[in-house]
């Protein structure tokens, strides 16, 4: 290995992991309000459901400007765009911890959600370009921690910021990590900006920003406890009409600010069919764990959230094996036996009960975070697979909107199922809830299965040097 590849792997991880912290900050944000909600309503003057507007504000508002990410960084340049997004995120923290009322807050979050918008996409964009095929696993295996890990620390971390300091420290933890992230993007990320100069699609913008953002809103309205149906089919109409327009603007227009080429990819279209279901389930059980376990089984929030915990343990347990797993064995293997492993113990989560043992549920919770962390890193691998380089803006554009839609929907399904199930009493919302969950990954098994064998040969670098040693 000479010199120059291995300065080149040795900068493209420092980028994914400045880029997967900066990721992490950005998911913690959208999910640990939750945790808060009650001490920042009697701070704010507020019932503590209203504040379900300022986590609303900041979804909407990134899934809104993802579109946008690509082609901001095609015009102004990579660095320029990426370290902006980290100040504005950092600096709309710090003004969302000295808000003052509910209306100032959600209007800092709005701004806190444009720079997130901006950050994660734009990032991910630089390390897909910068680590060639070679390293693409590693560095999408970096990528996918914060996804697994957010959405289980957030409440036990949320929960011990506030009743040991303030809901203040929720926004104010971001101020060093983003100064420190600031400065390191101006260091070590890559200043590219594509030749080309392409023309906005303000039509494809416009339509995709109402049709993302109605179907956020709705998502976010059937999560509430009690659901205003009227607003729900307003957004669900305009969601859909804005986003099937959308659609077929982008399949006519000569500079779509979203392609839709990569569609035709079947490896990027198998990341974005079954692995939006793999995603939406992923998001869901850590939303309906805690719940069982303090709203059916009487358990504290920081208990419940302890235990959670465990379910990140498997992430990180497993992680050091995902790479050798995906080289040695293929795509279709490892997202087959990844998602069935990951579905069967979701069945098994339907039948908990208070009288299990606590080493079985970590256990079966450990068992889960390892088979979320494998499924998740392949899918996201074998996204770009066989995407050119010349191609990778608009796919990665595609790829973090259609994520991100993916996240938000899963706990507002979770919630519909929870609702429509409460009449079971006791345990029964749940387990009908874990069924659903375990159906849409035996669907998204199904699929890894139709997949072709060869998915995904082209970032297996270990099997190409076999193959052409013989």
């Amino acid at each position: 290995m000479t010199t120059t590849t291995t300065a080149r792997r040795t900068r493209s991880t420092a980028v994914a992991v400045l880029v997967a912290g900066t990721y992490f900050m950005e998911l913690l944000d959208g999910t640990v309000l939750a945790t808060a909600a009650p001490a920042m309503g009697r701070d704010l003057g507020v019932d503590s459901a209203a504040i379900g507007v300022a986590i609303t504000a900041y979804l909407v508002t990134l899934a809104v400007f993802i579109p946008v990410s690509g082609w901001l960084t095609d015009r102004i340049g990579s660095r320029t765009v990426f370290a902006a997004a980290i100040a504005v995120f950092t600096i709309a923290s710090a003004l969302c911890a000295g808000a003052h009322g509910l209306v100032d807050l959600t209007v800092w979050r709005v701004v806190q959600g444009l720079g997130g918008a901006l950050m994660v996409p734009v990032g991910r964009l630089v390390v897909l370009r910068s680590a060639g095929r070679d390293q693409l696993v590693t560095a999408i295996a970096i990528l996918t921690w914060p996804a697994l890990a957010a959405p289980v620390i957030a409440p036990f971390l949320g929960g011990v910021l506030v009743d040991t300091l303030s809901w203040h420290w929720i926004f104010l933890v971001n101020i060093p990590l983003g100064v420190v992230a600031f400065v390191a993007a101006l260091l070590i990320v890559p200043q590219e900006r594509s030749a080309q100069r392409v023309p906005f699609d303000w039509r494809g913008s416009l339509l995709a920003c109402l049709g993302l953002g109605a179907l956020v809103v709705m998502a976010s309205l059937l999560a509430l406890d009690v659901v205003p149906v009227v607003p729900v089919v307003a957004a669900g109409v305009v969601g859909a009409v804005c986003t099937w327009l959308a659609v077929r603007h982008f399949r006519r227009a000569a500079h779509p600010i979203m392609g839709l080429d990569a569609f035709r990819l079947e490896t990027f279209r198998v990341s974005h069919a079954g692995g939006s279901l793999f995603r939406l389930a992923v998001s869901a059980v850590p939303f309906v764990l805690p719940l069982l376990f303090q709203d059916a089984w009487g358990w504290s929030a920081v208990a419940a959230g302890s235990a959670v915990l465990w379910v990140f343990v498997g992430n990180l347990g497993i992680k050091p094996a995902t790479t050798p797993l995906l080289r040695a064995f293929g795509y279709r293997p490892v997202i087959v036996v990844s998602t069935a492993v990951a579905a069967l113990t979701v069945v098994a989560m339907a039948f908990l009960t208070p009288t299990l043992p606590f080493w079985a549920l970590v256990v079966l919770l450990v068992v889960s975070g390892a088979a979320r962390s494998v499924g998740f890193t392949a899918y996201n691998t074998i996204a770009f697979a066989d995407v050119e380089q010349a191609d990778m803006t608009p796919a990665n554009t595609l790829s973090s909107t259609l994520q991100q839609t993916a996240a938000g929907f899963g706990v507002a399904v979770a919630a519909v199922v929870l609702r429509a199930a409460a009449g079971l009493g006791g345990s029964g919302p749940y387990a009908v809830a874990f069924w659903v969950v375990a159906a849409l990954l035996v669907v998204a098994c199904v699929e890894g299965l139709l997949m072709s064998r060869t998915a995904g040969e082209t970032v297996r670098p270990a099997r190409r040097v076999r193959a052409a040693a013989r």
